[in-house]
């Protein structure tokens, strides 16, 4: 799976205390090179019901996933899964 900005994920798991899951969209590459400040994140910033982006933030790559299931076949319960390319 290639992660690029523009991306929609939408958070698994229990949504308490909101209404509905959150939802993610990465504003910025990957920094995939060791030895710099951020390897293994990526830049995401939350998007609200109305569409707003808010809170800027850097998260773990392996939060992030193409599908709602582990390769073994279980539902994932923790991190975000992909929902509209960019």
């Amino acid at each position: 799976m290639t992660i690029q900005p523009g991306q929609i994920y939408v958070s698994l798991g229990d949504p308490y205390p909101y209404s509905e899951p959150r939802r993610i969209k990465v504003v910025g590459w990957p920094v995939t090179t060791p030895g710099l400040y951020g390897f293994g994140k990526v830049q995401v910033v939350t998007v609200t019901e109305r569409g707003t982006e808010i809170r800027q933030r850097r998260i773990e790559l392996s939060q992030l996933h193409a599908t709602d299931t582990t390769e073994a076949g279980a539902k994932r319960r923790t991190g975000y899964v992909l929902e509209a390319a960019a």
